[in-house]
């Protein structure tokens, strides 16, 4: 049986697909430039990033039950992480590819202390390893943008 906590934690269906945390990253990249393109402030970015975690930390601890810890179909987690790794960059086409991809390197490779974030109990611990993975993709293309390297 589908429910709310279901659809929000596979954003609508896309965790059902293989690669679906890719898709789900892919697709939050895309929405972040064009509802960006027109205008939007730090403020609404924040706002955005906070609220896709705190549904993100609910919906995926309702449906660890039914799905088990961590499952491939919850990919909130993917797109929290990628609004988090697009925060406060400059809205142009290589930024945003930059941070996607460094975004999928730190979600798969896992590297410093982002595994051990999985260890925290239910939606925590299904968010935390991507919103690590945001804050050190973010750090990394901020990093870049100072230094005039792309």
């Amino acid at each position: 049986m589908i429910t709310i906590h279901k659809l929000i934690s596979s954003c609508m269906g896309i965790g059902f697909l293989k690669g679906g945390g890719t898709f789900a990253a892919l697709l939050c990249c895309v929405c972040w430039y064009f509802g960006c393109k027109y205008g939007c402030s730090n403020s609404l970015e924040i706002t955005t990033a906070i609220a896709i975690v705190v549904i993100g930390i609910w919906s995926a601890g309702k449906v660890e039950a039914a799905w088990g810890k961590d499952s491939s179909k919850i990919v909130i987690d993917e797109a929290a992480g990628m609004c988090v790794s697009l925060l406060f960059l400059p809205l142009h086409l290589k930024y945003i590819v930059t941070a996607f991809v460094l975004f999928r390197f730190f979600d798969i490779a896992k590297p410093l202390f982002i595994r051990r974030s999985e260890r925290l109990p239910r939606g925590w611990g299904v968010m935390a390893d991507d919103l690590l993975a945001g804050i050190y993709t973010n750090l990394v293309v901020q990093g870049v943008i100072l230094t005039n390297l792309l």
